[in-house]
């Protein structure tokens, strides 16, 4: 396999399930590591362990005029 395809598999999902189980074998794993995380993982990555955490903002009355789309800051 060349190093195009491996690339090519690496990046490309739809390339990636149209191999065969052989080809899929001779690629290396990603060099940057876990291509994919489940959603467990991503909840931990995140730090959203228990729900949602609400949006914050440093200046509150401008969020809420960008929101509305109104121009509070110079």
């Amino acid at each position: 396999m060349s190093k195009v395809d491996i690339v090519r598999a690496w990046t490309d999902p739809e390339y990636r399930s149209r191999l065969s189980p052989a080809e899929k074998a001779q690629i290396p794993e990603h060099p940057a590591g876990l291509v994919e995380l489940t959603d467990e993982e991503l909840k931990q990555a995140s730090g959203l362990k228990g729900g949602p955490i609400p949006p914050g903002t440093t200046f509150p009355g401008c969020t809420e005029s960008t929101l509305r789309r109104f121009r509070c800051c110079p």
